[in-house]
């Protein structure tokens, strides 16, 4: 949907930043804080390669001869030395600027790559995908900064296929997978919510390359496996359209017969608005069928990981498919506490029980839904198949029309505020 195995050892900083440095012309420049600087000079007398000078105001880092060793770090008495900005590679702040500060400039990310720059498919995909909300809205104002397009159809990354599970019973009526992909020494920084391209090898029936085709990550900023570089994405065997036609999906079939050590091209990552709050005690509302649950996943593990920091906010779930071993990740939702994640699972095709879709659930959970509709720190998001958004919308009129709110106001309001955030295929 924009659709393990043992990983690799990290990525050092300095190996991490060198490649996005090549793809990005982004580099990460050392600076001093004058505010907390106490002039000891322990840190130029520590620098192994004179990177660092001082005049009667200020010690700085000259740019074009710090090596990133770190050996100023830990003779610091303040800390003041460890002080890092992303700075454009070709515009690095001067030994002069450096000389005149009182404090430290502010963190400004520089522009990556436009998303207007984005391969065509790619923004043909991604605007059908949040076409049903009007196209993309602002992210929440806490989310953290998306990097874009570091990797292109010229120059894509390689990653190693480090697992390659499936998700679903031998019976189900669907193949879906749990990819695990290991980038090794090449950064590829995504955040909960972004997608990520793969191109699929050969060329179709016109004789030209085949499309890139696009997969929300499933796993948090920090990799499926914390501290290495590595993402997993949930991939379902397409085997018949949206009508029902039989229909081979490509990348797809190629995707979830890979072996583990296989290599792939991978592109991207894109997506700047479908994004996950930061601030303590924001609320999360998660809308998703089959695979529309990778950037949940994410979003889910995120939070479990972050647990113990005692953050706040409330995660529900609405989860639906055909029945529970069709359903991704069933297995380790059950293993959830309810304290931690509000589960609320449709099925629609289980043997003598009526058919429910997660529009039925949001009306049966309508007291709850609303009371989240109104709370300013809650955001929503929608992950499936194009067909489940107008039910979703229909379900959200009725319980505000039950419990005293007009969705016609509502909606726009979501909208405006960066707290409704739809990808549907």
């Amino acid at each position: 949907m924009l659709q393990g195995g043992p990983a690799a050892r990290p990525v050092p900083r300095e190996k991490a930043m060198a490649a996005v440095t090549e793809s990005t012309e982004l580099s990460l420049q050392h600076l001093i804080d004058p505010e907390i600087c106490i002039r000891c000079n322990t840190c130029e007398e520590a620098c192994p390669v004179d990177a660092i000078t001082h005049d009667s105001r200020n010690y700085v880092v000259d740019f074009n001869i710090c090596e990133g060793c770190n050996a100023c770090i830990s003779p610091c008495p303040t800390g003041a030395i460890d002080n890092w900005r992303r700075v454009s590679s070709a515009q690095p702040y001067t030994l002069e600027e450096q000389l005149s500060w009182d404090t430290l400039p502010a963190k400004t990310e520089p522009a990556v790559t436009a998303e207007a720059e984005l391969p065509a498919e790619v923004a043909r995909l991604t605007a059908e995908a949040s076409a049903g909300q009007g196209g993309p809205v602002s992210p929440p104002w806490s989310a953290a900064h998306p990097y874009v397009n570091l990797y292109s159809l010229q120059n894509p990354a390689i990653a190693t296929v480090a697992g390659n599970f499936p998700l679903t019973d031998e019976n189900a009526s669907a193949d879906i997978r749990h990819i695990i992909l290991d980038f090794g020494n090449t950064a590829f920084p995504v955040l909960e919510g972004q997608s990520i391209g793969v191109i699929p090898p050969g060329i179709d029936e016109n004789g030209k390359p085949r499309h890139v085709r696009l997969y929300s990550v499933a796993s948090p900023r920090n990799g499926e496996r914390p501290g290495y570089n590595n993402l997993s994405l949930t991939v379902k065997r397409v085997t018949h359209d949206h009508e029902g036609n039989p229909v081979p999906g490509v990348c797809s079939h190629y995707l979830c017969d890979l072996k583990k050590g296989d290599q792939l091209k991978v592109v991207g990552p894109y997506g700047t608005s479908f994004l996950m709050p930061n601030h303590p005690g924001s609320s999360i509302m998660m809308i998703c069928t089959g695979t529309g649950s990778a950037p949940m996943r994410a979003m889910t593990e995120r939070r479990r990981r972050r647990i113990a920091l005692n953050e706040g906010g409330e995660l529900m779930l609405f989860f639906g498919a055909r029945r529970p071993g069709e359903l991704p990740y069933f297995g380790p939702l059950m293993k959830l506490p309810k304290t931690f994640l509000d589960i609320n699972l449709a099925f629609s095709r289980v043997p003598d029980t009526p058919k429910q879709y997660v529009q039925d659930l949001i009306r049966e959970r309508g007291t709850d839904v609303t009371r989240l509709l109104k709370d300013e720190n809650c955001y929503i998001y929608v992950c499936g198949l194009k067909g489940m958004e107008d039910g979703v919308k229909e379900a959200f009129r009725d319980v505000c029309a039950t419990h005293g709110m007009d969705w016609n106001s509502v909606y726009p309001a979501l909208l405006a505020n960066s707290r409704l955030h739809v990808e549907t295929y």
